[in-house]
């Protein structure tokens, strides 16, 4: 079922995006050659604590990390570990707190002294798709429009959208409906009203847009071993413009 949620509850919608991006923002700033993903995640889970939060992603479905760490031609789900990051690597941080109540969502990739242009094309174009996502996330719009605005921004610039993961509503839980792909035909879907909150998720491939989950059941993997990065905010569907719930 889908939940509109009242002003209040947006509140705390506010609150628990707030605290997401805090997070993402420090954990993206300790990622440096050098580092492991695991002291990554452990920096989240401290960052967590001292803002009143837990992870949403821990034990979620099983889940055993505190965040989400996916390096290179890791799309998503990356499990913290003893991998060192690298110089030109692509590191996702997919961060999720419950705060309060509620959950906030959010990931940014961070090109670590990446130099080929191709790959730094295709993280900018990927901040690209989520701004035209976001711009569709307005009442009356419909899912498609989103998921439309998103592939488009990727395919003209030459990229491909995973497929078998998308978006989501979100709000006392992690996932709720409807589900928000990064494909779609416009003028499709389930119409928005505003209160909806959603979490706009592109995840772009350097090559086709086929993934495999790896034997740890979670990592997902690009399936041509291209480069991969993925963006996320959590947002609520307004009138006029969306609010992006989850800037620092």
């Amino acid at each position: 079922m889908i939940i509109v949620k009242n002003e209040r509850e947006v509140a705390g919608m506010r609150e628990a995006g707030r605290v997401a991006a805090l997070v993402r923002d420090s954990v993206a700033a300790r990622v440096s050659p050098g580092v492991t993903t695991a002291e990554l995640g452990e920096f989240a889970g401290k960052c967590m604590r001292e803002a009143g939060a837990e992870s949403a992603f821990l034990n979620y479905r099983g889940f055993p990390g505190i965040i989400c760490v996916s390096v290179n031609e890791e799309v998503v789900h990356g499990i913290p570990g003893p991998r060192r990051i690298a110089l030109g690597d692509v590191v996702s941080v997919d961060i999720g707190v419950r705060y309060k109540g509620f959950v906030g969502d959010t990931a940014k990739t961070v090109l670590v002294g990446v130099s080929d242009p191709d790959i730094i094309r295709l993280a900018a174009t990927a901040q690209d798709a989520l701004l035209a996502g976001i711009g569709k996330a307005v009442a009356g719009n419909r899912v498609g429009d989103i998921s439309h605005a998103v592939e488009a921004a990727a395919t003209v610039a030459g990229f491909s959208v995973v497929r078998q993961f998308v978006g989501h509503g979100i709000g006392r839980n992690l996932h709720e409906a409807p589900e928000v792909p990064n494909f779609g035909q416009a003028g499709k879907g389930p119409k928005l009203r505003a209160g909806m909150t959603l979490a706009i998720e592109p995840m772009l491939n350097m090559g086709g847009w086929e993934v495999d989950v790896m034997g740890d059941g979670w990592t997902v993997r690009t399936r041509d071993g291209k480069p991969s990065v993925h963006c996320e905010h959590t947002v609520v569907v307004r009138e006029d413009a969306a609010e992006v719930l989850t800037l620092a």
